[in-house]
């Protein structure tokens, strides 16, 4: 290999380099995002936004948040037109951006992290005209509601981890061989060895999370609703009493009846459960939404119940707050 070969190939190695640092300090000198949590931005021009396309748009991302009583909006939407959308707007948390032009390349749909602030969401929809923007919307809109729900969960999960109380976690990693990120303020109101309460309560709020095990029977009745269902019920009335004599924490199943869905999500298996809990013999309830998985010998069920009591407050992000904290769970790695 001759020197000139050796020189050029070393230039090569700097310029990636370069590049690679170059773009690692574009990102960090980027500002962080503005905006509410649950708040989109949405970029497309008056005509469309009060037209079919904008009554699409409210219908799916504005339609009612599920188990919340009274009714909130999945996501706060804010209209901004095209010609409008400067600087100020681009460093949104969450944007929707609608490109609509005849001379399109093509039409498609790109989701886009960071594009002019961090931590971001930008999702931009490329048509040729009205009608070709309403289809692509459409076909696209669970995994559009799919990626900025994430985005807000992500946000969430980034704070519960820097601001982690490290000793409410460690008990819960040593009994259940795993965890999520409990941010500080939270603390252990319980602990019976297999049933933890950790609670952060105010004077009017409670955003609550239990964790819990109970055994498997190792087969495919440990995932259906009604087993979830009837094992969280008698947990709870043995572990959850309420102010009144034998009144307790149950499950709601003729007001707003549960769900359940399998998700998969960064390596992990679950069913998650939503739906309304009241109280037996008393008048408190709220929303809540619960995730069981097996234990890694597979001879347990772990269950991260989340809960939300908040009266005269708004839910939504109460609620995403603490599904946020579930959502986060890591088996212990240094087994």
């Amino acid at each position: 290999m001759t020197m000139k070969t050796i020189f050029s190939k070393l230039f090569l190695v700097a310029i990636a380099m370069m590049a690679v640092v170059s773009c690692k300090n574009s990102k960090a000198l980027m500002p962080n995002i503005s905006g509410k949590a649950g708040e989109v931005i949405v970029v497309i021009d008056r005509e469309n936004w009060e037209g079919n396309l904008g009554n699409a748009l409210r219908d799916v991302l504005a339609d009612d948040c599920p188990y919340l009583v009274p009714r909130e909006p999945l996501f706060t939407l804010a209209n901004v037109s095209v010609s409008g959308f400067g600087d100020l707007f681009k460093i949104h948390r969450n944007i929707i951006i609608f490109n609509i032009n005849p001379q399109n390349q093509k039409e498609q749909i790109q989701y886009i992290n960071d594009a002019w602030a961090k931590p971001q969401c930008v999702i931009r929809l490329d048509a040729y005209d009205s009608e070709s923007a309403l289809n692509l919307f459409k076909e696209n809109s669970a995994r559009i509601i799919s990626t900025i729900e994430q985005a807000e969960r992500d946000r969430n999960i980034a704070n519960a981890i820097r601001y982690e109380n490290a000793s409410v976690s460690a008990v819960v990693k040593e009994i259940m061989g795993g965890t999520p990120h409990f941010p500080d303020g939270y603390r252990i109101r319980k602990n019976t060895g297999d049933f933890i309460w950790i609670a952060y309560d105010s004077a009017s709020i409670l955003q609550d999370i239990l964790v819990y095990k109970y055994p498997a029977v190792g087969n495919e009745q440990d995932f259906t609703l009604e087993n979830l269902i009837a094992n969280r019920n008698a947990v709870l009335k043995d572990n959850v009493p309420s102010s009144a004599e034998g009144s307790f924490m149950t499950t709601d199943e003729s007001y707003l009846k549960p769900t359940v869905e399998y998700i998969k999500f960064r390596g992990r298996q679950f069913a998650q459960v939503r739906g309304w809990w009241d109280v037996h013999g008393g008048w408190m309830g709220g929303p809540f939404v619960m995730h069981a998985f097996y234990s890694q010998d597979a001879k347990e069920i772990i269950v991260l119940d989340a809960f939300v009591h908040a009266p005269g407050h708004d839910k939504r992000q109460l609620l995403r707050q603490v599904e946020s904290i579930i959502y986060s769970f890591e088996w212990d790695k240094t087994e």
